[in-house]
């Protein structure tokens, strides 16, 4: 009777609906603290690089292309060091970074649906109504710019074709942070590494709030946060719903896939 009863509970399904091997294999949950404090090493030096160090080193530099050099090197190494955050939390969580622990960490894995743990397949057609969305958002009025602080406004300017036509070191550049935006840096921090471990403070809403905090992070670029929430949103609740960071990746590399496009375009022009 005893060894029944221990079965019994070997088998109980926790109150979140996981089974009891997916519950071991959760990742440890954040504090609210913790969260911000993951948000904050994101979003300001962000802000820094952009507002405070891009016009010094702007002044530094010559040349007509002095303004996109700086804001280039200066997102790209903003964007480097949330990838550098990501490896420190995660070794500091599980130890030696084996590929096979750092997947299930980050949710580096094919979509799982909820309902019937049915994994990849057919699943994969959700990217397309959120590439639907990210796509309407594109058509929406945007906020006024300040001069010179969009960087796919100076790439389509005479300016930028001047400072990219042939240009292949700083192709290379441009390609670097478009992996560091969408892959090693903004989602891997937030779908990978802060989604997972936001549904001990928000439950049910952990997706929400991680689309507004993504949004929230943009502080380098502050006219561009309400269309940023669209997109969050779009990006936050699939990965969260299917446990897959991939869908969010995905959806967010399709922007960079065309940046990165559209600049080869001008080096070999």
């Amino acid at each position: 009777m005893h060894d029944l009863d221990r079965t019994l509970k070997r088998m109980a399904v926790p109150p979140d609906g996981r089974s009891p091997s997916a519950a071991r294999a959760a990742p440890p949950q954040y504090s609210l603290r913790q969260v911000l404090g993951v948000w904050a090493l994101a979003a300001l030096p962000m802000a820094v690089l952009a507002w405070l160090v891009t016009p010094a080193l702007a002044d530094r530099l010559s040349g007509p292309a002095a303004w996109p050099k700086a804001l280039l090197a200066c997102l790209t190494v903003g964007l480097m060091w949330q990838g550098v955050v990501v490896l420190v939390l995660l070794r500091r969580e599980i130890g030696p970074l084996h590929w096979g622990a750092v997947k299930d960490a980050l949710w580096l894995r094919p979509p799982r649906s909820p309902g019937t743990g049915r994994i990849g397949g057919r699943l994969w057609w959700v990217l397309v109504p959120a590439i639907l969305v990210v796509g309407i958002e594109q058509l929406l009025p945007s906020l006024p710019v300040p001069a010179g602080r969009d960087l796919g406004v100076l790439l389509r300017s005479s300016e930028g074709h001047d400072f990219l036509s042939g240009n292949w070191p700083w192709f290379a550049a441009i390609v670097v942070m478009a992996v560091f935006n969408t892959i090693l840096g903004e989602e891997l921090l937030f779908r990978g590494l802060l989604l997972p471990r936001m549904h001990g403070v928000f439950g049910r809403a952990d997706w929400l709030a991680n689309g507004v905090l993504f949004a929230a992070y943009h502080l380098h670029m502050p006219w561009a946060i309400p269309k940023i929430l669209l997109d969050s949103l779009a990006l936050a609740y699939p990965a969260r719903r299917y446990t897959s960071a991939w869908l969010a990746i995905i959806v967010h590399s399709l922007q960079s896939v065309l940046i990165v496009a559209a600049s080869l375009a001008l080096v070999l022009h």
